[in-house]
């Protein structure tokens, strides 16, 4: 069994969360821009939009500046599949503008109450912190003025890296950063598909976080569920330990 060299995360879900659902915060929005809608209509037009869009990453090769405008395009795509069945919308675009803008403010998120403390934990026992993430460029800043960006030795995306979460190329360009092999390093989310199972099948060690979990911490074969990041120490203390 290798030894545990860093702990990689996902950002949104698991490190922070938006302070309103995502839903009420749309459908007010659309409300100030002269569309009616109720939080129910949107939040289910959202997730059909959002389940069946492609993966935010767009291949290799893009400058940053190029990669922004996709990710702008990409997600201005969902936000418009979210309302095409919600009546007419003319002011769609300036929505669209103050919506983009809405969710790159710090103020907007919170971090995880056991986040900080669990990161300072981790780093005092010598290993190395990473972000592995679907977000887009937003993050870079969301992570900066929410003060969790010093903890971290590296931030892969996907538009960067190429490749969305459960793609296996997108783990594998952050443990490159870290000179790391897949044994070497644990990661932790909130998503089954994206972050659990897909950092199994790399060959990585993975910890869900599922905040409705009965117990404190299960651990089997080098698989985690935890009921909070509190409970990060313990699993690295018992994969170090196998």
């Amino acid at each position: 069994m290798a030894i545990l060299r860093a702990v990689f995360f996902d950002a949104a879900g698991t490190l922070f969360d938006a302070r309103q659902p995502v839903g009420g915060t749309y459908a007010r929005l659309a409300r100030e821009f002269g569309l009616e809608v109720s939080e129910a209509a949107v939040t289910a037009g959202f997730g059909r939009a959002f389940g069946n869009s492609p993966e935010l990453a767009f291949g290799k090769g893009h400058s940053e500046v190029h990669l922004r405008d996709l990710e702008r395009a990409w997600w201005k795509a969902v936000v418009a599949r979210t309302f095409e069945e919600l009546g007419d919308f003319p002011r769609f675009d300036d929505f669209f503008e103050a919506l983009f803008a809405f969710f790159a403010d710090p103020k907007h998120w919170r971090v995880d109450r056991e986040a900080t403390a669990a990161m300072h934990r981790l780093k005092e026992r010598g290993l190395q912190l990473g972000v592995i993430s679907n977000f887009d460029f937003r993050l870079y800043q969301i992570l900066e003025d929410l003060e969790l960006k010093p903890h971290f030795d590296s931030i892969t995306i996907s538009s960067q890296a190429g490749f969305a979460k459960p793609r296996r190329e997108v783990f594998e360009a952050a443990l490159a950063k870290h000179g790391l092999r897949p044994a070497e390093a644990l990661h932790v989310g909130d998503s089954v598909r994206l972050d659990f199972e897909a950092a199994a099948a790399v060959g990585m060690s993975a910890a869900l976080v599922d905040r409705g979990l009965a117990s404190p911490v299960s651990i089997e074969d080098r698989r985690a569920r935890i009921r909070s990041l509190a409970y990060l120490k313990e699993v690295t203390q018992v994969l170090d330990s196998a």
